[in-house]
């Protein structure tokens, strides 16, 4: 059975991206992602928090460095990841992040936005992802998006 790495992420920005470079000179940006999900307890509505890792590289982290900061609320397509290193200390210590090959920028509603828009058209999908084509076609909106 084939196996699926896939993900998308809906939420807002924790932090301004941050910009590094790799000895090969291409660009990597960081940067954290809060996930709200809001369910029912009984009478009550509460609200959870999941907090995600992402790493951009490329042309596509260029796009996230110039047009998304600490609040921004954007779409995340990707695949997730898992990294392992020993600590200064000795300690092993690991963590899963996403690997994006697409963030799109969402327009809030109150600011005019129908959705997502002004999102980027750079692709940095390696060439096996066969995700979700961007570029010519229209604009997504909330009932596009699968939750």
């Amino acid at each position: 059975m084939a196996q699926m790495n896939q993900v998308y992420l809906r939420g807002n920005l924790t932090r301004d991206p941050e910009k590094r470079f790799l000895p090969s000179g291409s660009s990597v940006v960081n940067f954290g992602l809060a996930v709200n999900r809001r369910y029912r307890s009984g009478d009550d509505w509460r609200e959870d928090t999941c907090f995600v890792d992402i790493v951009v590289f490329g042309k596509q982290g260029d796009w996230v460095m110039e047009n998304c900061a600490k609040g921004s609320p954007v779409l995340v397509e990707g695949r997730l990841s898992f990294s392992s290193w020993e600590a200064q200390d000795g300690s092993r210590r690991s963590k899963h992040e996403v690997v994006a090959y697409n963030v799109h920028f969402i327009a809030r509603r109150d600011e005019g936005g129908q959705g997502v828009g002004n999102s980027s058209t750079h692709e940095a999908a390696p060439a096996e992802w066969s995700g979700v084509p961007s570029g010519g076609s229209p604009p997504m909106t909330d009932d596009d998006i699968p939750f």
